[in-house]
């Protein structure tokens, strides 16, 4: 349903895309997993015509989006960062709005609007100001507005960035039914929790390229076994860790966001690794917050791959041209002009 093939694009001397292929099928959500900075938002508004690449091709159900974008974009849906959403209109005149853009008639996008609103839960409060929605219900009624023109094809660039863990379990919950009804999506995050939860296949993007993909459990295989996790009470005592537990197993990866060392397994017994990790740090007079062994997270991998977390990589992958805080509210009105084209 989707292909991408040999994509770059940069912003003066950034390099934000460095040759990207990927595919995803139909029916099938696809994890695009990295950092901030990463070229997930980047690629995403190539896929939605927001942007031309440098180079390569991308096509949505056999559509050349760079030929043919008008073609394109009645076949997409697209969800970004940011709920961008009238605060004076209401819940239900927003997503009539959006139907209108779409060419439909007035019956017909009063009742997309409303079938929206029932799939959301948000029929409560349809006939409310949008600025007196919470930041969860914002978010479920600019999913809602992508979802109006009915698209065979769902992006959601990190769509529950900053949603409290109740809310971000109903979108995902929500997600799962679309897909369930045959709809392709791409989903962006770097919330490795929520790839491993939705995607049937998972793309690791760091610095613009693609450096490992596969099912969750593929990627957590190549970790190789458990994980022996290694917290002091002084993160200033982490490289002197990772020191001293190099030779003992797998190479000691560091999470300085977390503050902990990472020590894989590989083909050994984990109960002896642990054994051992104990005893090299109790007897350097290294004081533990804590010590556990656990099998590989996506968030191990991607630790593995990159040497870094999925959230701590801050450089951009945007046009520096142009302010974040408005990047997304932008590009949903330039796709729903273009719609209404």
């Amino acid at each position: 349903m989707i292909e991408v093939s040999g994509i770059t694009k940069a912003f003066g001397s950034t390099k934000a895309l460095t040759g990207v292929d990927l595919t995803v099928e139909r029916g099938t959500v696809l994890g695009l997993l990295g950092p901030n900075g990463a070229g997930k938002t980047t690629l995403v508004r190539i896929l939605a015509t927001l942007m031309h690449p440098d180079s390569g091709s991308a096509r949505i159900n056999g559509i050349d989006v760079l030929a043919k974008p008008q073609e394109a974009r009645g076949l997409i849906g697209l969800a970004g960062q940011y709920a961008a959403v009238d605060e004076l209109l209401t819940g239900r005149e927003n997503l009539e709005m959006v139907g209108r853009l779409y060419g439909l008639s007035r019956a017909e996008a009063a009742q997309r609007a409303k079938d929206a609103l029932e799939r959301l839960t948000l029929t409560d409060a349809a006939d409310r100001p949008v600025k007196t929605y919470s930041g969860g219900m914002r978010r479920r009624l600019d999913l809602g507005a992508s979802l109006v023109g009915r698209p065979i094809v769902l992006i959601l660039d990190e769509p529950t960035t900053g949603l409290d863990p109740r809310t971000r379990s109903e979108l995902w919950d929500f997600i799962k039914d679309l897909v369930a009804e045959g709809t392709t999506v791409l989903l962006t995050t770097q919330y490795l929790e929520e790839a491993d939860v939705l995607a049937d296949r998972i793309v690791v993007l760091d610095r613009g390229g693609i450096i490992a993909e596969g099912t969750a459990d593929e990627l957590k295989a190549r970790q190789g076994g458990d994980v022996v996790d290694v917290k002091p009470i002084d993160a200033d005592n982490i490289p002197r860790i990772a020191e001293l537990l190099t030779g003992v197993a797998g190479q000691p990866q560091i999470d300085a966001r977390s503050g902990r060392v990472l020590v894989p397994v590989g083909d050994l017994r984990g109960v002896d690794v642990l054994t051992n990790v104990a005893r090299i740090v109790s007897d350097s007079g290294i004081e533990l917050d804590d010590l556990a062994i656990h099998r590989p997270s996506l968030d191990d991998v991607f630790l593995a791959l990159t040497g870094h977390s999925a959230e701590s990589h801050e450089t951009t992958d945007q046009d520096p041209t142009e302010p974040a805080s408005g990047k997304s509210k932008r590009s949903r009105k330039a796709s729903n002009q273009g719609k209404a084209a």
